[in-house]
């Protein structure tokens, strides 16, 4: 709820970078600083940073897929991507860490919310699983017409 007792139009969060991966989608925080990890990058600091708060989210937060193996499927749900719900205010102060991992390897992300970022295809207590809603396309820009000049 706002100060004016109104429902929160954003009720959901999610930090993801700025260039599509190989897929087509934007990867979030987690996975690119996993991605990170894996490259064998991150400094004894960051790494230990990465591991122990990795841990501290599989502790308190379900993993989707392994509740849901069917949440992340190509096929059946194309382009799926996390969202955090705005309630998940423990979960959500610790992504400042990653995000500094992230930035001191030249790695942008951003902060997005929606009221509705697509369709549900998991939900916990923390966070929900989405297909984002198709964006329409852009036509492209037209030349007005101008009229031919009058003799």
């Amino acid at each position: 709820m706002t100060d004016t007792g109104e429902p929160e139009r954003d009720t959901y969060i999610r930090f993801q970078g700025t260039v599509r991966d190989p897929r087509g989608h934007f990867p979030g925080v987690f996975a690119l600083t996993n991605g990170l990890a894996r490259e064998g990058v991150l400094t004894e600091e960051q790494r230990r940073f990465w591991r122990t708060n990795n841990d501290w989210y599989d502790t308190h937060s379900p993993d989707p897929a392994a509740v849901d193996p069917a949440a992340y499927d190509p096929a059946l749900n194309p382009g799926a991507v996390t969202w955090f719900k705005a309630s998940a205010e423990d979960l959500i102060k610790r992504v400042d860490g990653y995000l500094d991992i992230l930035a001191a390897h030249g790695v942008e992300c951003r902060m997005m919310r929606s009221p509705d970022p697509g369709r549900i295809v998991y939900e916990d207590d923390h966070q929900i699983v989405v297909v984002p809603h198709l964006q329409p396309r852009r036509r492209p820009a037209t030349t007005p017409r101008t009229p031919p000049p009058s003799a």
